[in-house]
């Protein structure tokens, strides 16, 4: 072969030579299990489907529980499938802290006294028991081989800035039982919580440590709060403190709904993230697995085109 063949071939088969630089690939694509598949089993099919080498675990498909709340041995046995299989976990999504903040238990709209004293009391009991629920989720962090976990702020109040302080608080110690694991602990930026835009946690990052605290970043989280997500909203993000990406089908599929997806993974190569995307679905209308599959399509597109 000569060698202008030689090298022509190389940018062929390799999209980061490409004539515009870095290029996020396919080998970084990660999905949430219980989004694109119906069992664990349908789980690992779609992403030998694909290709893909990283998932995403929160509710394990088709049962009840969250894989980090899994007993000791349930989690050594949903790690070996992981594991025979080739798939390795990018992140374990706990849905920890989506609960009213305490001292803050407004009534909400539509919610009669009654439902707010029953909703108040599941979650008082709820945080009391948290830091067995960490103990247990850090536990199983180890045994699927994982070391960063997602976290809320909290149900989002009237006020979200006036919670900062005391969400930083209550996170703080969370964080300082996460560096003796040596895990990381990311909030995501959901709607219904007190940090959200990029705005919101661009200044709540600079309350928490450094060393082991990020985020989860989904920009369309942000675009259902009227922020454009992307340029303007990433611009103001700390990029170091971004630990985990996540897309959700409507940004890739949904005209009305749609994120620069290109222009996204191009300036996370460029600001030198180097965790993964991760797909959360999202349809809440019976077809989330149809659009799970139509979601990873449309990214290969965006990432090979």
């Amino acid at each position: 072969m000569h060698r202008r063949q030689f090298l022509a071939s190389i940018a062929a088969a390799s999209p980061l030579l490409g004539a515009k630089g870095p290029r996020f690939e396919m080998n970084r694509i990660s999905f949430i299990s219980d989004e694109a598949a119906a069992s664990p089993e349908d789980a690992i099919v779609f992403a030998h489907r694909y290709g893909l080498k990283w998932m995403e675990l929160r509710e394990v498909p088709g049962a009840k529980g969250h894989y980090g709340l899994l007993s000791e041995e349930e989690a050594h046995k949903e790690a070996k499938r992981f594991f025979e299989n080739g798939i390795k976990i990018s992140f374990l999504n706990t849905p920890f802290f989506k609960i009213t903040l305490p001292g803050n238990e407004e009534l909400r709209a539509n919610e009669t006294p009654e439902k707010r004293d029953e909703r108040i009391a599941k979650h008082k009991a709820n945080f009391e028991g948290r830091k067995q629920n960490f103990e247990t989720a850090f536990r199983n962090c180890h045994i699927y081989g994982v070391d960063k976990m997602r976290v809320f702020t909290f149900l989002r109040t009237s006020e979200p800035r006036s919670t900062f302080q005391q969400v930083a608080d209550i996170l703080g110690e969370v964080t300082d039982w996460a560096a003796k694991e040596e895990i990381k602990i990311l909030f995501e930026n959901e709607t219904s919580c007190n940090v959200v835009t990029c705005d919101e946690c661009a200044d709540f990052l600079k309350l928490m440590p450094q060393k082991n605290f990020g985020f989860n970043w989904d920009p369309l989280n942000g675009a259902d709060l009227k922020e454009v997500p992307f340029p303007d909203g990433y611009a103001k993000l700390p990029k170091d403190r971004i630990l985990n990406v996540q897309v959700k089908g409507k940004s890739l599929l949904e005209a009305d709904k749609k994120l620069d997806w290109r222009g996204i993974f191009t300036a996370l190569v460029k600001d030198g993230y180097t965790g993964c995307v991760g797909l959360e679905t999202h349809y809440f209308d019976g077809t989330k697995i149809e659009k799970s599959h139509k979601s990873i399509e449309e990214i290969r597109r965006i990432l090979v085109s």
